[in-house]
């Protein structure tokens, strides 16, 4: 097919996390390799499982689902890690995404994307690029670099409620 985004056509490549499916620009997508061990990381935000060792290059990981306020995500033999470029103090940086499985690569005309409406979906819109409509179903697409944004991954930290005293 040549180019990646032409004609109005963009594509996407799509996973699934907690029972749904989201889909990331294929541009900012490296590499999906196998769950591997992470190594923790104290004091990180929940949803920050912590770092892997790619190639000599230390990439962090996230559960998209626990980013999104749902249960952490369980491992399965279908769980994998989605390598994303996102911007992160205005350098080009890799981060893993957990995610339990791999979808398609999607091909969305500029008419089969939607935007996202003000309500009926439990994400915030800012993280939102639109809704794309595929099979008569729709996916979410994401705006990375504002899911995986530290400013937000932090402030969602904050949000936790205290523990209990006893």
């Amino acid at each position: 097919m040549g180019d990646v985004e032409q004609a109005g056509t963009s594509q996407y490549i799509s996973f699934h996390v907690a029972g749904g499916e989201y889909a990331v620009r294929i541009l900012g997508a490296r590499e999906i390799i196998e769950y591997t061990d992470i190594t923790r990381v104290p004091m990180m935000p929940p949803a920050i499982l912590g770092v892997l060792n790619l190639r000599g290059h230390v990439v962090p990981v996230v559960d998209l689902a626990e980013r999104f306020g749902m249960p952490a995500s369980t491992i399965t033999r279908r769980t994998c890690i989605l390598v994303v470029e996102t911007h992160i103090d205005g350098a080009l940086t890799r981060v893993g995404i957990l995610i339990d499985a791999v979808g398609d690569v999607l091909e969305l005309q500029a008419s089969e994307i939607e935007k996202a409406p003000p309500f009926g979906t439990k994400m915030r819109l800012d993280h939102l690029l639109g809704l794309g409509k595929v099979d008569g179903k729709l996916v979410l697409l994401l705006d990375i670099d504002h899911v995986l944004s530290p400013d937000e991954l932090l402030a969602a930290r904050s949000l936790e409620p205290a523990a209990a005293s006893t």
